[in-house]
């Protein structure tokens, strides 16, 4: 499966970085690490191109007869697009160009508060057969087995990107000896909490959900902390009851 990324900000940059899995892109745990992600995965060959447009907080709120001028004119054809943190006026310009390229679908992460035209989005994509999703955090990506959108439904499946999943071994003393990442966040967050979890009881919650969220918060986690209104919540804390669930599931 071919992928293209197009992103305004940091949070893009840490997506591909994860996705390509070089050796120097997760250096959390500094001279504790152990290289666990080494040779588990690594999709350069997949990715057939990523752009950064420029910064949205650099734009005006609307942009009209111009918004052409700040997308890329070249786009190789994909199967798949992750479109992070684009303005509004881009994003609606994008599609039918997408489209043109051979792409059958489309992520919309939002990683913040900021309010996009989902509807107008949805519609354009339904009239062009382009599935579409706009997880809220990234992180949050996932499908319910009604859902028709097989292109979607095998990026997560062979990125191995979307809500976090883990298998959790845990001795005989009661504490986590590893945890295996099924599934991790689109950044990489879930291997390095995943880490940093060995040697925590399981039976005491409170010292599990502090780690949890220790490390989350010091991989660390690109979120918003802004209230979103959606959420009813800021977006960060959401990734943080993301991954909590996810370990809170492998225990049961």
């Amino acid at each position: 499966m071919d992928l293209i990324v197009i992103y305004s900000g940091e949070f893009g940059e840490r997506v591909i970085g994860n996705l390509i899995n070089y050796s120097a892109f997760c250096i959390s745990c500094a001279e504790a690490c152990t290289h666990c992600k080494d040779s588990k995965y690594g999709f350069a060959d997949s990715i057939k191109g990523f752009f950064k447009l420029i910064d949205t907080a650099l734009l005006p709120v609307f942009i009209e007869d111009s918004a052409s001028e700040y997308l890329p004119k070249d786009i190789p054809n994909a199967d798949i697009a992750i479109v992070s943190e684009i303005h509004n006026d881009l994003l609606l310009e994008l599609l039918p160009i997408l489209k043109d390229s051979g792409i059958k679908a489309m992520i919309v992460p939002q990683e913040s508060a900021t309010i996009i035209s989902r509807p107008q989005i949805e519609e354009i994509c339904a009239k062009e057969g382009v599935e579409m999703v706009f997880p809220k955090p990234f992180c949050d990506l996932h499908l319910k087995p009604e859902d028709d959108k097989p292109v979607i439904r095998r990026f997560v499946a062979e990125f191995g990107i979307g809500r976090p999943e883990v298998r959790v071994e845990v001795d005989r003393r009661g504490r986590i000896t590893h945890v295996e990442v099924l599934r991790s966040a689109p950044c990489g967050s879930t291997w390095f909490v995943a880490k940093q979890l060995e040697g925590v009881e399981v039976e005491n919650k409170r010292e599990l959900y502090d780690r949890i969220s220790e490390s989350h918060h010091s991989y660390p986690c690109t979120a918003s902390m802004e209230r979103d209104k959606e959420l009813g919540d800021t977006v960060l804390h959401k990734a943080g009851y993301l991954i909590r669930e996810a370990i809170e599931a492998a225990l049961i």
